[in-house]
């Protein structure tokens, strides 16, 4: 059993609701956006109701990356507040403005980090998920000492001990956590992965729970848009979805 529940960062998902004509407050123009982004909310909840569980526990992070300003606009204009982007640049040309005029977000960064980057991702981003090594571990430490901003972060096991994949092994991920947390002092809330796309995503879900567990870490982000309610059963926190809510990409 977990001992601790997942720290809830903003609340940032927000059900598009339907009314008659004496609801009118509530009514939208849907576009196919914020109708696949309903499907998508809906999808959650059936899948944390087969999992026998709170629904408060699931966030969705609708992942934006190369996705043009207007596109993510419809979707914040169906209330949803929490997103992904895997680059620091392309986050700092989009998403100063969308605050200005939305409000309070929730940002992820979910690509990897160059040290040369942290500053920027300190000042821009409210959760840094990939954190996978000792020395951006460091720089973050210092990063966030000196701008005085502790944000969340979650260590990236690379579960399938897949070469061309950032994240630390299962193998030392117990040591790395300890380090991060004990020693540097991060905010380390929990584990994220991203299962070889050829394998079971089961499997390496299980894994991840399994080391989160070990560490007393409440939070896991896993699943993607092809698995995310199999992810959800095996106790994901936070699932990370872009195909399913903004299409096709025309680049990586």
């Amino acid at each position: 059993m977990w001992r601790h529940r997942c720290p809830r960062f903003k609340q940032h998902v927000t059900l598009i609701i339907h009314g008659n004509s004496s609801e009118k407050k509530y009514l939208i123009k849907m576009s196919e956006i914020s109708q696949n982004l309903e499907r998508v909310t809906e999808k959650v909840a059936n899948a944390a109701q087969h999992a026998s569980r709170d629904l408060a526990s699931i966030s969705l992070v609708a992942v934006s990356k190369t996705i043009n300003p207007e596109q993510i606009e419809d979707a914040l204009k169906a209330g949803h507040r929490s997103y992904g982007e895997n680059r620091v640049q392309e986050a700092e040309i989009k998403w100063p403005r969308l605050r200005e005029i939305y409000g309070e977000l929730n940002l992820h960064l979910i690509g990897a980090l160059q040290t040369n980057k942290v500053r920027a991702a300190v000042g821009l981003f409210d959760v840094i998920e990939t954190l996978d090594r000792p020395k951006l571990a460091g720089a973050l430490a210092k990063e966030m000492e000196r701008a005085a901003r502790q944000i969340p972060c979650f260590i990236q096991v690379n579960t399938g001990e897949e070469p061309q994949k950032a994240g630390i092994l299962p193998g030392e991920a117990d040591v790395f956590i300890e380090h991060c947390r004990d020693e540097l002092g991060l905010l380390i809330h929990g584990l994220m992965c991203i299962p070889p796309s050829n394998e079971e995503p089961s499997l390496h879900f299980s894994l991840l729970h399994t080391i989160a567990e070990r560490q007393g870490l409440p939070c896991l982000s896993m699943g993607m848009s092809a698995d995310y309610e199999i992810a959800i059963s095996f106790g994901a926190t936070h699932v990370r979805v872009g195909r399913a809510i903004f299409g096709e990409r025309a680049t990586p």
